[in-house]
């Protein structure tokens, strides 16, 4: 089976299983911070992170002007704190001289390469970040590759086990359904947190037996 051909077939699973999954939202600049800080954490810890960093600073102008220490106070709970603190004030900085500092919606406006170009220059923006900012806060219609997706997609023979997370972002876009990039995303993940876990993944629960490569030893970690 060719690889488009196997991500047809793990979308169609997923959603059967699983159904419609509930997508995240805000604007790009709430996006951006969010993803920043579920680095190195669950949702949960992450949400907690950033609900007291805006409770605290209810305007992105008031954070910029705050002092470090009390950001890294604030995101305690996502940990890497200070490091997360740093690198937010690094990004509002080069948004406000871009942009002003409003709530990003004009990334929205420019096209991918160029969006993607700029969120890739902020510090600790990767490619996954990058693509979750337009596809969350921008509503675009791309596939953000995380830790899970990439596992899962390495275990059931659609990447390479040598592919990086920089090179499936473009080998997967062409190959992921029009219109359920986003959804495939989520749902992956939920599948990869679940039931095909990096370490002890629970292949009696596996809904693509007949594709797995793990059971062989081949499938990755």
């Amino acid at each position: 089976m060719l690889s488009g051909d196997k991500l047809v077939t793990v979308w169609e699973s997923l959603f059967r299983y699983y159904g419609s999954p509930s997508r995240p939202s805000g604007t790009p600049l709430e996006v951006l911070i969010k993803t920043v800080l579920s680095q190195n954490t669950n949702d949960r810890n992450r949400d907690r992170a950033y609900e007291a960093l805006r409770n605290r600073f209810p305007h992105w102008e008031l954070v910029l002007e705050a002092p470090e220490e009390e950001i890294a106070h604030c995101l305690r709970p996502g940990g890497l704190n200070r490091q997360k603190a740093r690198r937010i004030k690094e990004i509002l900085r080069t948004v406000k001289r871009r942009w002003g500092l409003g709530e990003m919606e004009e990334i929205c406006r420019l096209g991918k390469r160029k969006a993607l170009s700029f969120l890739l220059g902020l510090p600790g923006v990767g490619p996954k970040t990058a693509y979750c900012v337009l596809a969350f806060g921008c509503d675009r219609d791309v596939f953000p590759v995380d830790t899970h997706v990439l596992r899962i997609t390495k275990r059931l023979g659609i990447l390479d086990q040598r592919t990086s997370a920089e090179e499936a972002h473009e080998i997967l876009a062409p190959l992921v359904p029009p219109g359920k990039a986003r959804d495939l995303h989520l749902l992956l993940i939920r599948y990869g947190r679940e039931v095909c876990k990096a370490r002890r993944p629970l292949c009696e629960r596996c809904l693509f037996p007949e594709l797995c490569l793990y059971p062989q030893g081949d499938g990755g970690k």
